[in-house]
């Protein structure tokens, strides 16, 4: 379905989960990909969270290429709520999710190659909280905004949107019962399901597409649910 053959991507958080698997979807298309992540990999090992690290790998992808096709914003924040995240959890939670990506952009600006894109990729999260998650949510918000605004100073360059994903089983695990009938799309998703999207952003299909924001969840955010709704209650808090 998709041709990337002599394209170069850049992925971050690329060793593992919904990172893994785009950094797979993308070398099937013949792309060659950059991976940054803590994690071991065959590519780069760093924080992102550190700006000499960022540097050192976007001179490392010039060098050994020159240009950069594709760049995907993938790495997770660390995520802690209000009761126990401290300032510095908070502060390196937006520095991994929302200055890596802004300040990788701006290390790539002059080597974007023609019919370059960016793909952040953001959370349901930045719409919707569970309790505890300050960081994490803050963080996704932040890169959803970040996405139309780079789409703007981009124009013409870059095309630039983000992705929202739901609920994601890293494992593949099938769900059945309430934690697949509770999404209209009646199951859990997959990395692939994000992925593929992922792909299509960069593709010339989507060429009339930028500054978006694109949720893939299952249709959960869309479901409205009300105390008593087929069964389901909610405790007050005491």
């Amino acid at each position: 379905m998709f041709d990337f053959k002599n394209k170069v991507a850049v992925v971050t958080g690329g060793a593992q989960g919904i990172g893994k698997c785009v950094c797979e979807e993308f070398r099937k298309a013949g792309a060659t990909v950059c991976v940054i992540d803590l994690i071991p990999n065959d590519y780069f090992v760093g924080d992102l969270a550190d700006k000499a690290t960022l540097e050192r790998f976007a001179e490392k992808v010039i060098a050994d290429y020159g240009h950069v096709d594709y760049l995907i914003n993938n790495a997770a924040p660390k995520s802690c709520g209000i009761t126990n995240c401290s300032y510095e959890d908070f502060e390196y939670a937006q520095r991994v999710g929302v200055t890596a990506p802004f300040y990788l952009s701006k290390l790539f600006v002059p080597y974007f190659a023609k019919g370059a894109s960016i793909v952040n990729i953001s959370s349901s999260r930045d719409r919707m909280s569970q309790p505890e998650t300050e960081s994490y949510t803050a963080a996704k918000g932040g890169i959803s905004a970040l996405t139309h605004a780079l789409a703007v100073s981009l124009a013409g360059k870059v095309r630039v949107n983000s992705v929202s994903p739901g609920w994601i089983d890293n494992n593949y695990t099938v769900y059945e019962g309430a934690d697949a009938v509770q999404q209209p799309a009646g199951r859990v998703g997959n990395p692939p399901d994000i992925a593929n999207m992922v792909l299509y952003l960069c593709s010339d299909m989507a060429g009339f597409i930028t500054g978006e924001n694109i949720c893939i969840d299952g249709g959960m955010t869309k479901q409205m649910i009300y105390h008593g709704d087929h069964g389901w209650s909610l405790e007050e808090k005491r």
